[in-house]
């Protein structure tokens, strides 16, 4: 089941990007013979309004089939015979729409786990820390470090770190009682002092919402991070190793499916953004290198370039990338065994 979970989910996120393409070329009238989830084979196909709908046997992507994409047509409805700001909103309506459906699966998933609050309140105590064996509870509010009065979460970390390891005192609001504890900070991975206390979580959707984007902010500068590292060949453990394919996409969904719901939708949200990101990088055959393209027509004053020698372009990028996607794929294949 969790197999099939995985799929689900990716063809979802492979819906929301050609949903994108397919609802901006629609805006924009042009002719569009077919919208495809998956590749390969058909296994259903329904035709409405002069547009096949289908579903393809292999789950490595879809497309939306636009007449005059590439190549030459008299079609008046054809992509290519509409506006450059027209084109270049259908080209960046995929990736910006996997961007938003980013920030949509985060939402619930920390609705699920809660957003920090900034108050001197605790919440989880970790097993076995300092902080439990002194006998600290959740709910308890901090009121003072060393006789410093505490007022919020950043003046607990900033506390924390003027003691130098040396045992504190820590005087607690616990059910309108007053208690103190004597506790020894322990120094992290980081070198931070610590004593294993997090602080209260709010679930509402009201801090929902903004962590969303936070959050989405915060992946999307890993991954810049990450590409930089691919480009340089710096990536810890080789770049081959790095990246997955469909086949190992498919297995990292199928295991966070095991670890329910919320883990789902946030490794979801990830494979999302990726989707997103990877399709504005200027290779051709990609969103991006569309984009690149209608820029340089854009640079010489709307004279377009050549159809059948821009289509050569991205033929050579698509083979490219089927190559670059056969091998990944095969990596894949060998973690599996």
């Amino acid at each position: 089941m969790t197999i099939i979970a995985a799929i689900l989910l990716f063809g979802v996120i492979v819906f929301i990007h050609e949903l994108g393409h397919f609802l901006f070329a629609k805006k924009a009238g042009v002719t569009i013979h077919e919208f495809s989830i998956g590749m390969g084979p058909k296994i259903y196909s329904k035709t409405k309004n002069n547009t096949m709908y289908s579903i393809r046997l292999l789950p490595l992507g879809g497309y939306v089939s636009m007449e005059g994409e590439d190549g030459e047509t008299n079609d008046p409805n054809a992509f290519g015979k509409k506006t450059l700001l027209q084109r270049a909103s259908i080209l960046f309506a995929g990736p910006f729409f996997n961007i938003i459906f980013t920030v949509i699966l985060l939402i619930p998933v920390f609705m699920f786990i809660g957003t920090p609050t900034n108050s001197n309140v605790l919440g989880e105590i970790s097993q076995n820390s300092p902080a439990q064996k002194a006998g600290l509870m959740a709910n308890d509010k901090i009121l003072d470090i060393n006789g410093k009065k505490i007022n919020s979460w950043e003046d607990i970390l900033n506390t924390l770190q003027t003691t130098d390891g040396k045992k504190i005192n820590i005087t607690v609001d616990r059910d309108g009682k007053t208690k103190d504890f004597n506790i020894q900070p322990q120094k992290n991975e980081q070198g931070r002092y610590v004593i294993g206390i997090a602080p209260e979580r709010d679930k509402s959707i009201l801090n929902a919402i903004p962590s969303a984007f936070t959050g989405t902010y915060e992946m999307l500068k890993q991954m810049v991070l990450f590409l930089g590292q691919l480009v340089t060949n710096s990536v810890p453990g080789g770049a081959a190793n790095a990246v997955a394919g469909p086949v190992g996409v498919i297995g990292i969904v199928s295991d966070a499916a095991k670890m329910g719901i919320p883990n789902l939708m946030y490794i979801g949200a990830m494979i999302s953004l990726n989707l997103g990101v990877l399709n504005l990088l200027p290779i051709p055959a990609l969103d991006g290198g569309r984009l690149v393209m209608l820029g340089i027509e854009g640079l010489r004053g709307g004279k377009k370039l050549d159809p059948n020698k821009e289509a050569m372009i991205h033929t050579a990028g698509f083979m490219l990338l089927m190559g670059l996607m056969l091998f990944v794929t095969y990596k894949d294949i060998l973690r599996l065994f």
